[in-house]
């Protein structure tokens, strides 16, 4: 937390275009930008269908607003280009930039959802005095892609106010406050649309009128409002009459230890030992364990090459880092050699102390995770996959895999035990060589085997799942088919005569019964 005095300087950054910033930087990666004078909305889902949350130039040169349902806007304008908003991406961004700019002084802290806040008190000379360090933020924010409107004032509060509605890049003075901040309109306090309702209606529609307002009389109308709702505590923020510190989140850990090389080399083997042996133990004195590992090599050409090793549980056993790193240095090209390597813990997790067993016995589940590890680093996280459940009429959809190492196992489910557990993924179709009315067919024929039904149990009607399956998908009636050998089958079929969603109904084996 930093301290209040006379002299603090605060800025505030306000990136208006925050979330249309962003789109167009990640959109101009992948394709073509719509044209300059074509109006583009980034919507989001409202109580009675999409609404815009953020437009571009061209959509405010015609008068869209914000908040407006996107169907109404498109009866207006038919030329309009829609995409979805990604609040959360935005506010991820948001949080990056606000560390990022620990470039210009140790405290910095997110501003809401549309900025961020700095307090430079004492480090403005070090690029040159305020109006140079404005200037250098100004202009690696655009760098960065993003608009910014910056201020400087004395108190967070004074800066917020003079970034959104003062003029750009604003210099307040320590004893100026009250003179940059008497124009601008109340609704600069940011306090809901109902207290500025109530202010303009008593006449007071800008700060230096609220200001000469005798402090009785109006505390007895917002006297009960919270802090952050009193247009009055606001304001006395931020010309300073009452603190405001700024509270800066502590930087992120960095889990990293380096090697710097005499002289250029081809192989990392010969050195990773020492790397996770220095991360282990950094992790140990912390009580964290790594579940996802970066090395990376720096070239003598300038150029740098990357391996991630993923791992199923919180771990720091420096012989199985050390093992799954090598597995994964097939390939990487080291050029003309390398002077340094770095190993870096990319998440980690708490991971106590613990004992070995005393009687000497192994943590099974140990092997489990360590055997996983290899295995993904070997053959890919796609390839280790184990079974999740959900909810589903429909037996194919009951069980679908996942990745072993982003995903914890699933609870083994309630087997039914008039099912088969080996299912046929996609079901076969059958041939019906004689059917019987309202039953299975009597004879059939799979894989160009013909089969005599011997006795049968059923049917089983399941029906499409309205909610996820199109429209026209046929109903199933599932049996239990035994044939004249001894084998047991589940067998469907697919629709019925007269349904009016196709034609014949369609016969299909899709289990197997042991």
């Amino acid at each position: 937390m930093t301290q209040r005095h006379a002299h603090q300087r605060i800025v505030s950054a306000y990136f208006p275009d925050l979330s249309m910033d962003r789109w167009r930087r990640i959109t101009a990666q992948q394709r073509t930008l719509p044209g300059d004078d074509v109006p583009v909305v980034l919507a989001q889902q409202g109580s009675h269908g999409p609404i815009i949350y953020a437009l571009s130039t061209a959509a405010h040169a015609r008068g869209i607003t914000q908040g407006a349902r996107v169907v109404d806007v498109q009866a207006i304008h038919p030329d309009l280009h829609v995409e979805q908003a990604d609040m959360q991406g935005d506010q991820a961004l948001l949080t990056r930039v606000a560390h990022w700019a620990r470039r210009w002084c140790p405290w910095t802290v997110r501003d809401d959802t549309d900025g961020i806040v700095m307090d430079v008190t004492g480090a403005a000379h070090l690029f040159g005095g305020e109006p140079a360090l404005l200037r250098d933020m100004g202009v690696r924010f655009k760098m960065q892609g993003l608009t910014a409107r910056l201020a400087i004032a004395p108190t967070r509060g004074a800066a917020q106010m003079l970034a959104r509605y003062g003029k750009a890049s604003t210099i307040c003075g320590v004893d100026e406050s009250a003179a940059h901040l008497a124009p601008l309109p109340v609704a600069a306090l940011r306090i809901d649309a109902d207290t500025i309702r109530l202010l303009q209606r008593l006449g007071l529609k800008t700060i230096g009128a609220l200001d000469a307002v005798p402090r009785v009389a109006m505390m007895r109308r917002f006297g009960k409002m919270t802090e952050d709702r009193n247009p009055l505590i606001l304001l006395d923020r931020a010309l300073g009459r009452s603190a405001d510190p700024l509270n800066a989140p502590a930087d992120a850990q960095r889990w990293l230890v380096r090697a710097r090389l005499p002289e250029p080399v081809i192989d990392p083997i010969p050195h990773l030992d020492a790397l996770a042996d220095d991360l282990c133990a950094q992790l140990a004195k912390a009580e964290q364990g790594a579940r996802l590992l970066r090395l990376t090599i720096y070239r003598v050409d300038g150029e740098w090459r990357s391996r991630d090793v993923a791992t199923a549980s919180a771990s720091r056993d420096a012989a199985h880092m050390l093992r799954l790193l090598i597995g994964k240095l097939e390939g990487i090209d080291p050029g003309f050699g390398f002077d340094l390597l770095t190993l870096e813990a990319l998440r980690v997790e708490p991971l106590s102390q613990h004992q070995d067993r005393l009687d000497g016995s192994r943590d099974t589940s140990a092997d489990v995770a360590a055997l996983l590890d290899r295995l993904t680093a070997r053959l890919g996280p796609e390839k280790i996959t184990w079974s999740a459940w959900c909810e589903s009429h429909l037996p194919e959809r009951v069980e679908h895999t996942r990745p072993a190492l982003s995903h914890a196992p699933a609870d083994a489910p309630v087997l039914n035990r008039d099912r088969p557990l080996r299912l046929l993924a996609p079901p076969e179709e059958i041939t019906v060589l004689y059917a019987v009315p309202e039953g299975p067919p009597a004879r059939f024929r799979w894989r160009r085997v013909a089969y005599l039904t011997a006795r049968h149990e059923g049917p089983e009607r399941i029906a499409p799942e309205w909610w996820r399956d199109r429209p026209g998908t046929r109903l199933r009636d599932y049996y239990k088919v035994e044939v004249t050998d001894g084998r047991r089958f589940w067998i469907y079929r697919e629709g019925i005569l007269g349904d009016g969603r196709g034609d014949a109904p369609r016969w299909f084996l899709h289990g197997v019964f042991e």
